[in-house]
């Protein structure tokens, strides 16, 4: 029962993004806020827990980042429908995590590989992404200073946009090599 914490914790937090959503929705941005932290308390102690219980499984590397993109997509098309947001910075997140489904799944078609894992640029834009989203809701709860919004919003666009080449460019070089490998033992 203790291995099945960590993915508990998972399912929890992937539970508790609807709720998110209609907080920030109705802009009630303290619950908003509250619930986010709540959503990172898991998002740490499930990581923690799986390496200390020695609970690592298939199932919990999947369903961790899962959650966490629920969380994040949804709360920036949530943001961007309630105007907190510009439209265009909720496509841009939204749609990177749309080509990186996509590239996984060419990527699990094509390779013997199952593993995806993700990039500097694609974890660094995750970060901001998560920290412009609490900043965002800490600053239209009251708490927080708007050039720190400023800041975390461009660096979100700037790593978002960052990482999404940088997935595509891997795809198109892997794709190059496994058409060129193809070409030479058809020879």
């Amino acid at each position: 029962m203790r291995k099945n914490i960590p993915n508990l914790l998972s399912l929890g937090r992937l539970a508790a993004a609807p709720p998110l959503f209609y907080l920030l929705w109705r802009r009630n941005w303290v619950w908003a806020l509250w619930l986010i932290a709540l959503a990172a308390l898991t998002d740490a102690l499930d990581g923690w827990l799986a390496r200390r219980l020695g609970a690592s499984s298939h199932g919990g590397e999947v369903l961790d980042p899962i959650a966490d993109k629920a969380l994040l997509s949804g709360a920036f098309l949530a943001l961007a429908w309630t105007g907190a947001i510009e439209l265009w910075l909720a496509v841009l997140v939204i749609g990177r995590d749309l080509l990186i489904l996509a590239i996984a799944g060419v990527a699990l078609l094509r390779a013997s590989s199952r593993r995806f894992p993700p990039s500097v640029w694609g974890k660094a834009s995750t970060v901001f992404q998560a920290l412009f989203v609490v900043a965002l809701v800490a600053r239209r709860a009251g708490f927080l200073l708007a050039p720190i919004v400023a800041i975390l919003k461009w660096g979100t666009a700037g790593l978002t946009a960052l990482s999404g080449i940088g997935y595509a460019c891997s795809v198109s070089k892997t794709t190059l090599k496994s058409a060129h490998a193809r070409r030479l033992t058809e020879r």
